[in-house]
């Protein structure tokens, strides 16, 4: 089977270059009980109750579409992982992230942080609400643009068990200028990073409903 996952070093990824091993990788020998049974677990005790829905975690109603994003967290076997940590992150409408290294001039949504998490449950499906994101610039190169994304990660039972990846949005025309996209070698695995429009998710004359699982071992992930 082929590796789904893009290589570490993909020159038109420009920080690759800086952040790829340039030698081969050490792995230290450790067991089981010195770094993963005392690093922090994640309970249900950790989530506050609008964690999953990054629309009404301020004041006011965030400007934009607002989306259901909903899947099931599956390993290998195509069996469901319940219980784990699925953290998003994201662009607001206008294509901005809250922190001070997004400066392009395009408007902040007080209204908007951009963050949830959740737990999977019994069936390993989580859901968020939220708003679609925007395209914005990231100056890897000439006139270059991100698609609209949203940023995943799941976590296992132990903070050192993680994974992340990003899901996009289908029809997206820059998907062929966009090189973390394109940096993933086959077709075939790139569409498995694209939601699909669910009209059974859709809430009638409020949100659209889109739909994406997360296979371990078969989705994408980041070096």
């Amino acid at each position: 089977m082929t590796d789904p996952h893009p290589p570490y070093l993909s020159p038109g990824y420009r920080s690759t270059v800086l952040r790829a091993p340039a030698r081969e990788l050490v792995m230290p020998k450790l067991g089981p009980d010195s770094v993963e049974l005392t690093s922090p677990v994640f309970g249900h005790q950790e989530l506050g109750r609008l964690d999953n829905d990054l629309t009404r975690q301020h004041s006011g109603e965030p400007i934009g579409e607002r989306i259901i994003v909903t899947g099931r967290v599956l390993d290998g076997a195509g069996r469901p992982v319940p219980d784990a940590l699925v953290e998003v992150w994201q662009a607001n409408a206008a294509g901005r992230y809250p922190h001070l290294a997004d400066q392009h001039p395009a408007p902040l949504d007080p209204n908007f942080t951009g963050a949830g998490r959740c737990l999977t449950d019994a069936d390993g499906r989580y859901r968020f609400v939220t708003i679609k994101p925007g395209a914005y610039p990231w100056r890897n190169h000439h006139n270059a643009w991100r698609p609209a994304h949203i940023h995943f990660s799941v976590f296992g039972t132990a903070f050192t068990q993680r994974l992340v990846t990003q899901m996009y949005f289908p029809g997206d025309p820059l998907f062929p200028f966009d090189p973390i996209f394109q940096s993933i070698p086959r077709q075939e695995d790139r569409e498995k990073l694209i939601c699909r429009f669910d009209m059974d998710t859709t809430v009638p004359e409020w949100a659209l409903g889109h739909q994406w699982d997360i296979v371990l071992g078969d989705t994408p992930m980041e070096a």
